[in-house]
């Protein structure tokens, strides 16, 4: 298995690392015959890992079709496994964020990790310098907007 391929498995997994520990460590309080009671996650941290678990499951379908595409491909895999390690490091970054209610870096963040799928997607089509220009692109996008809302967002 390539590098790519154990980041397909990790970005699979790490929604179910986000929330599982929450529900275990609630005893009780999770009603495992109601999962999704949505009054269990009504308490601000909850709510939080909440967002950040079903966040994870949104993104992972491009993540996954990219991946895939690039390598068969057979785009330039140190490329692909190293954007695909970058896009998962982003996104345990961005889990942190959304965890310790950090809106504007996590939303930094997720743009990032866009940033970082778009390259290995444009790898697969136009080669390193397609996936250099696309996650160039994103990255600048994704810093414009970290800078817009640090100005703009209200402080806690």
């Amino acid at each position: 298995m390539t590098i790519a391929e154990w980041c397909l498995f990790a970005a699979a997994i790490l929604p179910l690392i986000t929330l599982a520990p929450l529900k275990a460590a609630a005893g009780r309080e999770f009603d495992n015959s109601n999962p999704r009671n949505p009054t269990f996650y009504d308490r601000p941290m909850r709510s939080r890992l909440f967002g950040a678990h079903l966040n994870g499951f949104e993104v992972f379908p491009f993540f996954a079709t990219a991946i895939l595409l690039a390598e068969f491909r057979h785009s330039p895999q140190g490329w692909i496994d190293g954007l695909a390690t970058a896009f998962v490091l982003v996104r345990a970054a961005f889990v942190g964020a959304y965890v310790f209610d950090r809106p504007t870096l996590r939303t930094a963040l997720w743009n990032m990790g866009f940033a970082l799928n778009l390259g290995i997607f444009f790898c697969s089509g136009f080669g390193v310098s397609g996936a250099v220009i696309a996650t160039s692109i994103g990255l600048a996008f994704a810093l414009g907007v970290a800078l817009l809302l640090a100005l703009v967002a209200p402080r806690h």
